[in-house]
């Protein structure tokens, strides 16, 4: 008898989480603690070895959501990986950068999975300024991705950018301060 699309959907989230602890590295979970990586919820997987995962998965919107569900970091990460920017929505975005906790997994979101998205340029205008840490780090890792990934993004949309940049410019945490500093590196490669 054939399984129906809900046991076919369990059995792949089942065997993710399987393949992931093959990727299983305590040094590297160890390691990534000395990066400010919170690990709190990790295995210790490699962005290349998650790369691995995704590319075998190909695009799946569904089990995209069910994985960030898990709170698991590399679960998040492979969840940006697998989506499906075109069905991404505002919501989704809100909700999955309420959730950061981790410079790696925001970053890595922003890059694989937001940047892509019809939301891109509000959302880093958006978040950039907002004041909880994680939101406000992607809204100018968005810009930074924005900006290498477009090759014609137009000027308007730079000088905002850059108007939200100078707006931070006394920003204190760490977190944030390097993203900014990122995204103002990007525009400046553009000569602005």
């Amino acid at each position: 008898m054939l399984k129906n699309t809900k046991e076919k959907e369990n059995d792949e989230y089942t065997k993710i989480f399987k393949e992931i602890a093959t990727y299983k590295n305590s040094k590297l979970k160890s390691d990534l603690k000395l990066f400010g990586i919170n690990t709190e919820k990790s295995c210790g997987v490699s962005i290349k070895d998650l790369r691995k995962i995704a590319k075998r998965i190909g695009k799946n919107h569904n089990l995209s959501l069910r994985l960030w569900d898990s709170g698991i970091r590399e679960a998040r990460i492979l969840a940006s990986m697998i989506d499906d920017p075109v069905l991404v929505n505002s919501d989704q975005m809100e909700m999955w950068v309420n959730d950061f906790n981790s410079w790696d997994v925001c970053d890595e979101c922003c890059a694989n999975l937001f940047v892509k998205t019809h939301f891109a340029h509000e959302k880093a205008i958006i978040w950039s300024k907002r004041n909880k840490e994680f939101v406000k780090r992607a809204g100018f890792v968005l810009m930074a991705n924005i900006v290498i990934h477009e090759k014609d993004i137009n000027t308007d949309e730079l000088v905002e950018f850059i108007k939200e940049i100078k707006a931070n410019n006394n920003e204190k945490r760490p977190i944030v301060r390097k993203a900014i500093k990122w995204a103002l590196r990007e525009i400046r490669k553009r000569g602005y």
